[in-house]
């Protein structure tokens, strides 16, 4: 895909930058940084959040309105496929029939890595339920492919542990991922800085979903800011399309047809 707008489900978005809404210090700090971040799609952890299944809490919707952004429920906080598909069909009642979901299903506490076995069981019910998968995954390109056929509208590698900020630990699974995918591919967890998001978009990767790397910084709409440039940076340089490297030095100028000077 190389067009200007990212696609996802059959919906077009001008920003290619997803973004979460945890670990904020209130809801106002949640709705200003989402809003200098530029994004379009918000993800929400069902399990943490109040979207409405707490009646008289304060409701994460009224500063993220439906009607502004694409609402991603996601199943953060799920350790079994059953979980996980519950989640989802929380999501979907509470949101009107809402189809768009971020499947996640980690393996224990510590990492936060992904339970592949549980992801790949729970993707297949909830893609059969109509649901509209996009999904959080290792860097594994053969599982990549698996969720693909499963019928995912995107694959969602990390680029290293969730909330770690080590960038992109492994490009070169990322690249093969991206080389082989018919869906779109963005990279899900382990930003840290603008330069990760923008490595991430130089790739080729369609997009870039953070949490941490924003609620978490000591200016967290500054940041923000930032990855918002960077995403779009990043879109730029993959587009123009790099120069190749060299070992060896080569002139800024053109020197083929220049005067010699005597020897």
């Amino acid at each position: 895909m190389h067009d200007n707008a990212l696609q996802i489900a059959g919906k077009t978005y001008n920003s290619r930058l997803l973004v979460g809404t945890g670990k904020y210090k209130d809801l106002e700090e949640t709705r200003v940084a989402i809003e200098a971040s530029g994004a379009e799609i918000v993800t929400v952890a069902v399990r943490r959040t109040n979207i409405g299944q707490n009646p008289g809490e304060p409701n994460l919707l009224d500063v993220i309105p439906p009607d502004r952004y694409t609402i991603l429920p996601n199943t953060a906080g799920c350790f079994t496929a059953d979980d996980a598909v519950r989640t989802c069909r929380l999501a979907r009642e509470l949101l009107d029939g809402h189809d768009l979901v971020k499947l996640e299903v980690l393996a224990d506490q510590e990492t936060l890595y992904p339970n592949i076995v549980d992801t790949l069981k729970a993707a297949e019910t909830l893609v059969k339920d109509g649901f509209k998968v996009m999904v959080y995954t290792s860097d594994d390109p053969i599982v990549a492919r698996q969720l693909e056929e499963i019928g995912c509208v995107a694959v969602m590698p990390l680029g290293s542990l969730i909330g770690s900020g080590l960038g992109i630990v492994n490009p070169y699974n990322l690249q093969i991922i991206l080389d082989r995918a018919k869906v779109p591919v963005l990279v899900d967890a382990g930003v840290g800085t603008a330069s990760d998001a923008a490595i991430a978009m130089e790739l080729g990767c369609e997009g870039v979903l953070m949490n941490t790397a924003i609620a978490a910084a000591r200016n967290p709409v500054l940041m923000a800011s930032a990855m918002r440039k960077a995403v779009e940076a990043g879109r730029e340089a993959y587009l123009a399309g790099r120069m190749p490297k060299r070992v060896l030095g080569s002139a800024s100028s053109p020197v083929e047809g220049k005067i010699r000077a005597a020897g």
